[in-house]
């Protein structure tokens, strides 16, 4: 029997990082080290991996802490094999909260060398070039500033107008033109390619020409680390440095399908073999794996002999630089882990004894927990023994030795609160101590202090138990002695459903975090266990009020019944319906609601919504009839939806052209009917793109109020579509407000709109590849299933091609709108086409009933027709 490491303490992690450290000096100090030798293989890295929350990003903020300063080393660890090295750390956060991107990667790496107090010459100039090309008119320093690095905000810049200086001096230009980087450059590099005498010293740097010849984008700018590690080969021998770059949640730079990012990275650290990089991340780093040629510039063993799965005794022994133990495991495996500690576990001449679809089985069930691995391997025994091959089913079960293994040294109060904290996702001591429905929380803290218990400080409920711990104990068959009968689980997710209920009154408030928590963890309770809906019902009106649509969705029951049989399981489907509908076609949407609708499972309040947003949804797929059947049966009712109703039959009067039937029910609407919005979509297709933007303004302040970020995000991008036709500059300004307000929501149709709006906003130019991106928006759209987002796109190339002039291409998005109004809703958009182009009308009689004179409206579209067309 063999295991992986454990993770006890991290002196075994510190004194892996001093051997690192002590051979990659051992390295660069060899005479024979080139910097600039991209063949040779690379040792320059160390992987610490494990799951989350086993602290990998603890251990690499304590490394970087202890690299920087000794004093600040734990006493437990040793003392480094290295006394006079300068060793320079620097940590950089990979995860997507922290928001870091390639070139914030690139200029980190550059600022924590700005403590050697010199310019990088080669680098910076490289560096201002693209900076200049890539972000035009903004400084470097506004740029530190604003990205929480301004300590640094005027070293960085001063070494590098320091380099661009010298160079300029170098090379005897003038000193207004010592400035101007592309005159710098560009006479730097014929002096280059002519070695001229003044400057020998960057000569020296064979690819500096080639580099600052290339065109400065993100692709150039993954090769300046090259330049970096030259500048710091060349520092006089007592002032060279050490850098260790401290990678951290690595996992966060992509999957394992899309490598882009990851593949920039891998190219800093081939690039720079003077320096270390400490990566930390959740599963093992593959650049050793051969199969990932192609998808990385540099893969296999030969390349990482440090980073490779299997010993590799065939490769020569280069020296401490190429030790094969470079990837050390924290804590429970990673799922492709699994999957490889299974197919090394038991082996037959060479070859996986476990079938890849059993490792898979396995690997699934064990949430990473090594030990229900080694039970897994020895039943896998056990039933080859008894003379029978095992299949995958003999694995779709949890292990009852782990319930007793997990409750061997538990006090029955705390096995109580064990067993009711499994029925949640997360908890913290109140909700624990609730559920369990004891009077005092000194079990529930016990129980927080085990190592099962997993602890988040920043989430919504601290801690959570390990995901196979919970499978197994709420699904396991229990035999010990104390074990729960059915009626005792359904009293505990009794009390469990009242205590988050409890949770979400106590803390309601304008935020959203607590509500979608406690939506999630209610629902599961309530379907899983048949109970009544209670405060569920108040909650999911909550939900909807606010337009955001998290999803909410339980993961499905095991073996359950795809049957909706109670309220609980009607409400979520309904709730996950609604969510689901910025990601799927509304005729999937559509069918899911008219199911919940048709069961009549939910109490009657709950009914009307999803009635409501079938009728919406049937509205989006263009079927008016059945949508003013189901806005009309919500609106004669007089429930919650009664006002958003009447504004749904509002806006299919509006569909059908009865614009003076729109107004009217619009300015009757008031807030909880959106009124100000309807009266924008009534004032556009009149041309009064002013009267538009004004209500919208309006609908977006009150929404403001109202503290309803779904509909300040929608009312605002509907003011951009519209300002978008009168004034490209501000609309600007009105699209970049629209997305900054979307940020965080899901909201699809409302995102069409606001791409939409820019499409608009660029009418007329040649350069701005509008039927390109309109093609690639007509496919969303399609996707959605939104008809209405079509018809506006329709208008947009429409309108692009009247600016132009060019009735032959407007032909397309005329005829397609003619086509979609022969149910006679949208045909106000064809006639709106019409007057844009001042065309006839296509038909005698139009279906349009205008606020005004169809002439006045036909002048006010030409108008803006003419006007942007002088602009352009």
């Amino acid at each position: 029997m063999s295991a992986g490491e454990a993770f006890v303490n991290r002196e075994i992690q510190w004194q892996a990082v001093t051997t690192a450290v002590t051979a990659r000096l051992w390295h660069i100090c060899d005479p024979a080290f080139d910097v600039e030798d991209l063949e040779a293989p690379r040792g320059n890295v160390l992987v610490f991996h494990g799951i989350g929350g086993i602290g990998k990003t603890s251990l690499s903020r304590k490394l970087e802490a202890a690299l920087a300063d000794h004093s600040r080393r734990p006493s437990q660890w040793g003392e480094p094999r290295w006394e006079e090295a300068r060793i320079v750390p620097v940590r950089i956060d990979l995860s997507r909260s922290a928001g870091t991107d390639f070139e914030r990667l690139v200029l980190t790496l550059r600022l924590a060398l700005t403590q050697l107090g010199r310019p990088l010459p080669a680098f910076d100039l490289a560096l201002r070039r693209y900076w200049e090309h890539q972000h035009p008119g903004e400084p470097l320093e506004e740029y530190l500033r604003r990205g929480g690095l301004a300590r640094f905000g005027q070293e960085l810049p001063q070494q590098i107008q320091s380099a661009l200086s010298d160079a300029a001096q170098a090379l005897a230009l003038p000193g207004t033109v010592g400035g101007l980087i592309g005159q710098v450059t560009g006479s730097l590099i014929g002096a280059l390619r002519e070695r001229r005498q003044t400057v020998r010293a960057l000569a020296a740097c064979r690819r500096l020409a080639d580099l600052l010849e290339a065109e400065p984008d993100l692709e150039s700018l993954s090769y300046y680390p090259h330049l970096l590690a030259w500048e710091l080969a060349q520092l006089p021998a007592d002032s060279r440095v050490l850098p260790v770059v401290l990678l951290d949640t690595f996992e966060d730079v992509g999957d394992r399908t899309h490598r882009d990012l990851e593949r920039l990275i891998q190219r800093v650290v081939w690039l720079m073999p003077n320096a270390l990089f400490i990566v930390t991340g959740r599963s093992r780093l593959q650049w050793g794996d051969a199969a990932l040629h192609g998808q990385l510039d540099w893969a296999g063993p030969t390349a990482w002999p440090g980073l490779a799965a299997h010993s590799l005794p065939h490769l020569p022994d280069r020296g401490p630089e190429h030790d094969h133990g470079r990837q050390v495991l924290i804590g429970d495996f990673s799922p492709e882990d699994c999957e490889d500690y299974l197919a090394r576990r038991l082996s037959h001449d060479g070859q996986p004894l476990i079938p890849a679809d059993i490792r898979q089985v396995i690997a699934h069930r064990s949430h990473g927990l090594p030990l229900y691995l080694d039970l897994s391997v020895m039943r896998f025994l056990e039933i080859r023994r008894s003379g029978r091959t095992p299949t995958a089913d003999d694995f779709s079960h949890d292990f009852p030795a782990l319930i007793a293994r997990t409750l061997a040294d538990l006090t029955p109060e705390e096995r109580t609160v064990l067993r009711s904290v499994s029925l949640l996702d997360a908890f913290d001591l109140e909700l624990a101590t609730q559920a369990a429905g004891l009077d005092r929380q000194a079990p529930a803290l016990r129980l927080s202090e085990r190592p099962f218990v997993r602890e988040d400080p920043f989430a919504l409920w601290p801690f959570h138990l390990h995901a196979l711990i919970r499978s197994t104990i709420r699904n396991a068959d229990d035999q010990t002695d104390d074990r729960w009968s059915p009626g005792d689980w359904q009293h505990a997710a009794q009390r469990a459903l009242a205590a988050v209920g409890e949770a979400w009154r106590a803390g309601a408030g304008p935020g959203r975090r607590l509500l979608v928590g406690c939506l999630r963890q209610g629902l599961q309770l309530a379907r899983d266990f048949h109970l009544e809906l209670d405060w569920l019902a108040e909650a999911a009106w909550a939900y909807v009020s606010d337009s955001v649509w998290e999803p909410l969705a339980p993961p499905a029951r095991e073996g359950a019944s795809a049957r909706l049989e109670t309220a609980a399981d009607a409400l979520v489907e309904t709730l996950s319906a609604l969510a689901r509908r910025q990601h799927e076609h509304r005729e999937r949407t559509a069918a899911r609601l008219a199911a919940v609708a048709d069961t009549g499972l939910l109490p009657a309040g709950l009914q009307e919504m999803a009635v409501y947003y079938l009728a919406k949804a049937q509205r989006d797929l263009g079927d008016s009839t059945a949508s003013r059947r189901g806005m009309q049966q919500v609106a004669d009712g007089g429930g919650r939806l009664a006002p958003a109703a009447r504004r749904g039959l509002a806006h299919l009067a509006r569909l059908a052209g009865d614009f003076p039937t729109a107004l009217a029910t619009a300015r009757q609407l008031g807030w909880k009917g959106r009124g100000h919005r309807v009266e924008g979509d009534v004032w556009w297709p009149q041309g009064d793109m002013d009267r538009a933007a004004a209500a919208y303004q309006a609908a977006r302040l009150e929404a403001e109020q109202h503290g309803v970020a779904g509909e300040r995000a929608t009312c605002q991008a509907q003011r951009a579509f519209v300002l978008a036709f009168t004034d490209p500059g501000v609309a600007d300004d009105e699209i970049d407000l629209a997305e900054q307000l979307l940020t965080g929501l899901d909201l699809r149709a409302t995102g069409l709109t606001v791409r939409i709006a820019a499409l608009i906003r660029d009418a007329g130019r040649t350069d701005a590849e509008v039927e390109d991106r309109a093609q690639v928006l007509r496919t969303e759209a399609r996707v959605a299933g939104v008809v209405a987002a079509e018809a506006m796109l329709d208008l947009a190339l429409a309108f692009h091609h009247a600016v132009q002039g060019d009735h032959h291409q407007l032909a397309d998005p005329l005829s397609r709108l003619q086509t979609l109004a022969q149910d006679g809703d949208y045909a106000y958009y064809a006639d709106i086409v019409c007057f844009m182009a001042d065309l006839s009308l296509a038909r005698a009689a139009t279906w349009t009933q205008w606020l005004d004179a169809a002439a006045t409206v036909r002048a006010r579209w030409q108008t803006l027709v003419q006007h942007r067309r002088a602009a352009a």
